[in-house]
């Protein structure tokens, strides 16, 4: 079961001292997951943010298509290099100026060395041999011996890692040896989504995987030992390539992108010289309710100092040191602070969710009492003018949410007329349209000529839900020895098809494998955008990997779409044989999903809030069909997943694809996106 990380928790007396969690050696070492028990002393630097460095890869890099989303190799980028970097992937990062760049492409562990020092099990390969011995046989990349039933025995993360690594196309590379710059971040995010989720998949089917069960913990250290990240230096103010309003799952994910690097203090700081002496200055802090910190106000923060609270004395009163000196220093100095604040997971209420809020001022601190009866430093942040809103939306949907705030501009308070289970609203704040040209809503798809399924299927047994550990299971079978989505419900491999239990398989509801299926989970609206018509938005924060719809309407043949392609009524025509570009990071990979049989809907007179979805050249949502096991007849469907973490109100868009070659009388139309990676058109 995939956990947050970083997770805050309000400190009690008798528990962990926050003030001292930076001196703790993983966070020193930035190995969080695999500490050297042999040299403790590798960082000076307390603070637990060290520099990363990015460089140009040297390759060589595999032929062909990534096995992993969203990794695929194009033809343009086949040509392997000619020159083999000298590596140091083994040795440890450090928290002083870097001398020595680790290249983001050294994956391999130097001889002689585990992970830096760190101790790691071996990974063998299918001939029993261990890692650094052998060549792994063709198709067997990061799986390990089974023992009986087919259940892994062993699997070592590193060496998954690096299976993972080594698929990544050369364009990523290139975007990652610039690491300041929105593309490094979009990036970073994207490999540690895929890594972070293939170990937790590996975990659950695992005997024994190195460490405790933490993928997110273990994704983080992985790529901060390799060096992949992005924003390297410590800096005062705007980080390149992050934006107000970005949110983020874990907290090392804040740490890979450099907007705040302690993993878990909540405020991160560095010295600056001034005249001979040195002294600290506040770059960050993250609010997220371990301390009493007044969020009321969405342009002020009233902030706590760090400390106070030890396992082993028990409370006390904090000292002006460290982080607590430092934001003292930036008072006076007037620089500015980024503040990260963290808000419960609605979805998962034993997470967080956190919000970069953008930059703020140090204006006032004072001591004063706390509950517990000592004393404690607040401080009074105020938001600087002029930045879009964040925190504020998140302040604004939950008044909606209460019924404390009326809403401007809703036409329905819910266009489904309860066909769905979670209302969506319709709400105009541009203009004075009423509301969409005139549907039947339809919660699934509908196919009037269903056909046979391409093969047989009794489906699976599993009474009380599918397990990843079942290997007896049919459904974990056709989803390649895995359950394709995680126990919190993201879809863990993005592979061509999703294969669900359905009507044949006797599990529940409930099932695990069985996520696209019972409507929408999150709170959508349809909303009249400024130049593209209706689009769709959520109110909740989206996590990247969470189903979002399917695509609702009706089974068409061919000839049906040419003909509504020639009368110019093809504006809600889902085809799954146009030329897809997978991801924004692949201008280049035309390949799309591979469906077990072209499937065409429409949407125009029955369909579902995914007709409202926009087209976009970078998009943050994709398709993939899902098949659900059904002996009677096939039953496929189009389902939509979160590429990237998706912040409250921001609008939804997929890429409608290419027709190619066009169709008689079919018309290119002008695309609106406004990336800056617009073709200029869709069709």
């Amino acid at each position: 079961m995939e956990h947050n990380f970083g997770q805050d928790f309000v400190p009690a007396p008798g528990s962990f001292d926050k003030s001292r969690v930076l001196n703790v050696k993983p966070i020193r070492t930035l190995v969080p997951v695999f500490p050297s028990p042999s040299n403790p002393s590798s960082s000076s630097n307390p603070q637990g943010g060290a520099p990363f460095v990015c460089v140009s890869p040297s390759g060589p890099y595999p032929a062909g298509v990534a096995p992993l989303y969203p990794f695929f190799v194009s033809p343009e980028s086949q040509r392997l290099s000619e020159q083999n970097a000298q590596t140091q992937a083994g040795q440890r990062l450090h928290a002083g100026p870097i001398s020595t760049a680790v290249p983001i492409n050294s994956f391999r562990t130097p001889t002689g060395a585990k992970n830096g020092g760190a101790e790691m099990n071996e990974v063998y390969a299918d001939d029993g041999t261990a890692n650094g011995s052998h060549k792994r046989k063709p198709g067997k990349r990061g799986r390990k011996p089974k023992g009986a039933g087919g259940a892994p025995t062993n699997v070592n993360p590193e060496a998954v890692a690096n299976d993972i690594f080594e698929s990544i196309n050369p364009l990523v590379f290139d975007a990652l040896s610039q690491p300041e710059s929105r593309d490094s971040v979009t990036y970073t995010l994207l490999v540690y989504e895929v890594l972070k989720r293939k170990l937790g998949q590996l975990e659950e089917t695992s005997k024994d995987i190195s460490g405790a069960k933490r993928p997110d913990l273990k994704a983080g250290a992985l790529m901060l030992t390799k060096g992949i990240r992005a924003n390297s230096k410590k800096s005062i103010g705007v980080v390149v390539g992050v934006e107000i309003g970005d949110i983020f799952f874990f907290r090392i994910e804040l740490c890979l992108v450099g907007l705040h690097a302690p993993s878990m203090a909540g405020i991160d700081y560095i010295g600056t010289k001034t005249s001979q002496e040195e002294e600290p200055l506040a770059v960050s802090i993250v609010s997220s309710g371990g301390y009493e910190d007044n969020v009321e106000d969405g342009d002020v923060l009233i902030y706590t100092g760090q400390g106070g609270v030890n396992k082993d004395k028990g409370a006390s009163d904090q000292k002006l040191e460290r982080g607590n000196l430092a934001l003292e220093k930036s008072m006076h100095k007037g620089n500015d602070v980024r503040v990260i604040r963290g808000l419960t997971d609605l979805a998962h209420p034993t997470g967080k969710v956190y919000i970069y809020d953008g930059l703020y001022k140090i204006q006032n601190t004072w001591v004063e009492k706390a509950k517990n009866g000592f004393n404690v430093f607040k401080y009074k942040l105020v938001r600087c003018p002029g930045q879009p809103a964040a925190y504020m939306i998140w302040k604004s949907i939950q008044q909606w949410t209460q019924k404390n705030a009326s809403r401007t501009g809703v036409i329905l308070p819910d266009l489904t007329s309860s066909a769905e289970k979670i209302p969506v609203c319709l709400v105009n704040d541009v203009d004075n349209e009423k509301g969409p040209a005139y549907f039947t809503y339809s919660p699934t798809i509908k196919n009037l000529k269903p056909t046979a399924p391409l093969e047989s299927s009794a489906g699976c047994s599993c009474v009380g839900g599918c397990q990843p550990d079942n290997y007896n299971c049919p459904c974990v079978q056709k989803n390649g020895g895995y359950l394709p989505y995680s126990a919190m419900g993201i879809l863990a491999d993005l592979k061509s098809v999703v294969y669900e239990c359905g009507p044949s398989c006797q599990c529940p509801p409930n099932c695990r494998n069985r996520v696209s299926q019972g409507g929408l989970k999150i709170r959508l609206e349809v909303f009249k955008t400024k130049d593209k018509g209706w689009g769709l938005r959520s109110w909740d924060p989206i996590r990247a990997g969470t189903f979002i719809c399917e695509y609702a309407g009706e089974v068409i043949d061919n000839a049906r779409v040419e003909e509504l392609v020639g009368e110019n009524e093809d504006d809600y025509i889902f085809d799954s044989t146009r030329i897809y570009q997978q991801v924004e990071v692949f201008p280049s990979d035309t390949e799309a999903p591979k469906i077990p049989s072209p499937l065409y809907i429409t949407a125009k007179n029955e369909g579902n809030v995914a007709r409202f979805m926009n087209h976009s050249c970078s998009p943050n949502v994709l398709w993939r069909p899902v098949v659900r096991e059904n002996k009677n007849e096939s039953d496929i469907h189009v389902a939509f997943y979160a590429i990237r973490h998706i912040p409250p109100m921001m609008e939804l868009t997929y890429d409608y694809g290419i027709d190619l070659p066009l169709k008689a009388g079919q018309r290119k139309k002008k695309c609106s996106c406004g990336s800056a990676k617009c073709r200029g058109y869709f069709c």
